[in-house]
């Protein structure tokens, strides 16, 4: 009896074996089908979108992108350099959007004068904007797009985007 079991348990060792080396080929990677012993030619770094035009937020509580570039741009203990636009009293100057009021509130939601150490280091949430292709294909769908699917399935009125 124990012996027929082994060559069947050999079989089915071997085909899972190879059924794994087979699908290998096929899982996709950012190396394509570059060889593991071989580099890759790098492609060239994006450029940043710097065309001041504010972008539509794709879900509720986005924090806003940054539409212009960062390079350089001091955000450390000493000093804020996005503060020098986007302060309270330098939005009329820079015609800049001011940081929201919550930039401005304590872990209890009391209000400060000056921008809370909490939200000092502005690139925790805001990003700038490349103008780069997807690595890996995407089909995110805004939640307005959404609302608007189904409320055109069900007969209604389209939603609005608040942005």
């Amino acid at each position: 009896m124990k012996l027929s079991i082994v060559p069947l348990l050999v079989a089915s060792t071997l085909l899972g074996i190879v059924s794994l080396v087979v699908s290998a080929d096929d899982i996709a990677t950012l190396r394509n089908a570059t060889a593991i012993d071989t580099q890759k030619e790098p492609e060239a770094i994006p450029k940043v979108n710097n065309d001041d035009v504010r972008r539509s937020r794709a879900y509720p509580m986005q924090p806003p992108l940054i539409p212009h570039k960062i390079d350089n741009y001091q955000v450390d203990l000493n000093a804020n350099k996005c503060m020098s636009c986007h302060s309270r009293e330098r939005i009329e100057e820079s015609q800049a959007p001011m940081v929201s009021v919550t930039h401005y509130m304590d872990r209890d939601g009391n209000f400060l004068a000056e921008i809370s150490p909490r939200r000092y280091f502005c690139n925790q949430c805001h990003v700038v904007q490349h103008d780069a292709k997807e690595l890996v294909s995407n089909q995110f769908v805004d939640m307005y797009q959404l609302m608007n699917q189904k409320q055109q399935e069900s007969g209604n009125q389209p939603a609005e985007s608040s942005d």
